[in-house]
């Protein structure tokens, strides 16, 4: 690996034609466990909104909800799939901007976010029958947006099964500052590598990622590799190392090859063993 050699069009052809439409297998798609961790934090408050199932007259109801427990109303932004902690902002009858989160400050203001947001007809006509039950089905709905992560971290753990089969030593989640020469290199800010393997010849610094669909981030993500790995390499006995795969590759190909011919060390899963193998040679 000491001698460092250019890539070629046609390895990157290849590169592209390697690349996987997926990793991911029946359990990246839900994760039950968070689902229904997320629910049973708020069980007790959604099953006192159970009260309201079945009422003829809505606002009556909540206000003697109100007047035995208002914190229950605080879960009320989950049954339209929104999380308090996200700020969401919606117009009031006043024409007014404000917080979902302050429309349960008052009776008043929750009679108006369960009848505005249409909640009053599906609590009058029983189309909910248990809050618990609704609640962790959007919690399922809403999990759909960790799945961009949980492929990052299949993508890792793919690197590490392949790492730990060759009897390669690692270490992950490693920041620069544990490296002078490369803290220095890369100025004040701390970067936090994914993987690194210590050999008698050199320190490999590793970035590991996989993307199923494009977006802007792609541009971005091959563009900052491209400055890195320079500035890696150019440190004495240090390499940047870089593993990617995932079709979304596709709609960044500029930017992708822009970095395939600049950085020494990028390899997808088809290709890493062959990085692996310099480590055993």
């Amino acid at each position: 690996m000491d001698k460092i050699k250019a890539h070629t069009q046609e390895e990157f052809n290849t590169f592209m034609s390697q690349l996987l439409e997926t990793i991911a297998n029946l359990g990246f798609y839900t994760d039950f466990a968070k689902c229904h961790a997320n629910v049973n934090k708020i069980a007790m408050r959604l099953n006192a909104l159970n009260y309201l199932i079945g009422k003829d007259d809505i606002a009556a109801a909540v206000h003697d909800l109100w007047e035995e427990n208002p914190q229950v109303f605080t879960t009320l932004d989950i049954l339209i799939g929104v999380r308090t902690k996200d700020k969401k902002l919606s117009f009031n009858r006043e024409s007014e901007i404000q917080l979902i989160e302050e429309f349960f400050t008052s009776a008043e203001g929750v009679v108006e976010f369960i009848q505005d947001t249409g909640l009053e007809k599906v609590f009058r006509n029983k189309q909910i029958t248990n809050l618990v039950d609704y609640v962790f089905g959007v919690e399922v709905g809403l999990d759909t947006n960790a799945r961009k992560n949980r492929s990052g971290h299949i993508m890792e753990e793919q690197v590490a099964c392949i790492l730990t089969n060759a009897n390669v030593a690692f270490k992950q989640e490693v920041y620069s500052r544990e490296f002078p020469e490369v803290y220095q290199a890369l100025g004040v800010d701390s970067k936090r590598f994914d993987f690194v393997v210590k050999t008698p010849v050199k320190t490999y610094l590793m970035e590991v990622n996989f993307y199923s669909s494009g977006g802007s981030k792609l541009n971005e993500v091959a563009r900052a590799y491209t400055e890195l790995a320079p500035k890696v390499n150019a440190c004495e006995g240090y390499e940047f190392v870089w593993v990617t795969d995932g079709k979304g590759w596709e709609s960044a190909k500029g930017k992708l090859e822009e970095a395939f011919y600049t950085i020494p060390s990028i390899y997808n899963l088809t290709t890493f063993h062959e990085f692996v193998n310099t480590l055993k040679a």
